[in-house]
């Protein structure tokens, strides 16, 4: 089992940044990867941005390349999705999950095992 737990949304400003965390806790392991989905109003969630909990690989959905930057904190057992530039289309519920192994990269959601409760980010123009 892996508990995760999100923290760091709000409301912001239009061009402002944003910094996610992901606290995970459990049987965590090397191999395993900690991704962050999205789920924007009236639309299906998505893929935003996958590291493994090594820290040694990750992968991003093309639309954030640039302005997205996900990162493991060996320390605090954390992974962190900083957002730069926040848009009001970034304005969705934003959650971190888990998948047993790097397959999880790809972004599949069918390959999350651990998910959590979710963090509102609200993005005003």
């Amino acid at each position: 089992q892996v508990q995760l737990v999100e923290s760091g949304g709000g409301l912001v400003q239009a061009g402002e940044s944003l910094r996610l965390s992901c606290t995970a806790s459990g049987q965590t392991f090397s191999t395993m990867t900690v991704a962050w989905f999205r789920q924007a109003p009236g639309k299906e969630r998505e893929f935003v941005a996958g590291i493994l909990w090594s820290g040694s690989s990750y992968n991003y959905e093309d639309s954030v390349l640039g302005r997205f930057t996900i990162s493991k904190d060996n320390a605090k057992s954390t992974v962190t999705l900083k957002i730069n530039s926040l848009k009001p289309e970034d304005t969705a519920i934003y959650y971190c999950a888990s998948a047993l192994g790097p397959y999880g990269l790809r972004g599949s959601q069918s390959d999350f095992r651990f998910w959590g409760q979710g963090t509102q980010v609200t993005v005003s123009s």
